[in-house]
């Protein structure tokens, strides 16, 4: 399996539902694949994070810049 293919199927491999055969190469592939670790647990991690739904504060500074882009853009956009 290559990463192009890992990352396609990642969706149903996080949730579940997925080919015992597919599982055993993603797993292989992982278990050698540092880059590909990584977005696996950021995206089991997320999903953690998501399902507790324990609300996160930004930083001030942060969320100040966050809301600045986003005017920026929905101003472009509605041109």
């Amino acid at each position: 399996m290559t990463c192009d293919e890992l990352l396609a199927m990642l969706n149903e491999y996080v949730d579940g539902p997925v080919d015992p055969g597919v599982c055993q190469e993603f797993e292989r592939h992982l278990a050698g694949c540092n880059p590909c670790q990584v977005v696996v647990d950021n995206i089991r991690k997320t999903i953690t994070l998501y399902k507790e739904g324990q609300p996160y504060e930004l930083p001030g500074t942060f969320r100040d810049r966050l809301h600045s882009e986003l005017r920026a853009k929905w101003k472009e956009q509605a041109r």
